[in-house]
């Protein structure tokens, strides 16, 4: 680990960057994991479809805000590096303070399908962390946006834990001693991408928070799929609205 870490400096070979044609973009920006969260939040916004060059992975939408810049919705992410590429991306168009609404497996017997989550902080299982190097005493989301989202579900009469939570490149890799060791350790659940964004905000000195559905439960070491529940679906679409609410502020 050392003689890997010893290679990374700051010069770099290819800068994220604005291109020609690309937006700008407001302070507030949208990463929303899942195509079909994505879909629901676009239609909500009334959000068009922005032009970006084609190396980037996902898409990119545009909601108008009054006289003021556009908010950003991107997606859908699949794991920490596509989460990188598409939150460096926001960031070169203008993004200061990042919004993710994800799913995540549940650890923890208290929490069941549709519950939401904010993440605080997260172990890392994955590859794309390491790459943006950070102390980890201050490896956490944001307070400040933390607290106003806590603020926000308070209001809308909408339950959530908040806590750490487990991220992993390898979905078919949650074993059970990994599922009961972290569930004692007290992590909340288990998903794809936060750790990598949480260094990459830290990196770029911009602000992170996150939205987390429990879409599945793994702590009873059977894996219950929650997906087409519909408490779930209801869930995820409050979860959506008041995301987009916070950020069209």
């Amino acid at each position: 680990m050392a003689k890997r870490n010893s290679l990374i400096d700051n010069n770099v070979v290819i800068e994220p960057r604005r291109e020609k044609g690309e937006p700008f973009v407001g302070p507030n920006a949208l990463m929303v994991a899942t195509p079909s969260e994505l879909a629901f939040m676009v239609h909500l916004s009334h959000a068009e479809r922005a032009v970006l060059e084609p190396f980037n992975p996902f898409k990119l939408f545009i909601a108008k805000r009054d006289k003021d810049l556009p908010l950003a919705l991107a997606g859908p992410v699949l794991g920490a590096p596509q989460g990188v590429i598409v939150m460096e991306k926001l960031i070169s168009l203008g993004a200061k303070r990042i919004w993710v609404l994800g799913w995540c497996g549940s650890l923890q017997p208290y929490l069941l399908i549709g519950d939401l989550i904010i993440p605080t902080t997260s172990l890392s299982e994955e590859g794309t962390s390491h790459h943006y190097p950070v102390n980890k005493k201050t490896r956490q989301t944001s307070s400040l946006l933390n607290k106003r989202l806590e603020h926000a579900l308070l209001k809308a009469n909408l339950p959530f834990k908040k806590g750490p939570v487990w991220t992993t490149d390898a979905i078919y890799r949650e074993t059970e001693k990994k599922v009961i060791a972290y569930g004692k350790r007290g992590l909340l659940a288990v998903e794809m991408e936060m750790s990598a964004l949480i260094n990459l905000a830290i990196y770029r000195s911009v602000e992170l928070a996150g939205l987390l559905i429990v879409s599945d439960e793994l702590f009873s070491l059977e894996w219950h799929n929650g997906v087409g529940a519909e408490v779930f679906k209801k869930r995820s679409r409050e979860a959506g609205r008041l995301l987009l609410d916070l950020c069209m502020v």
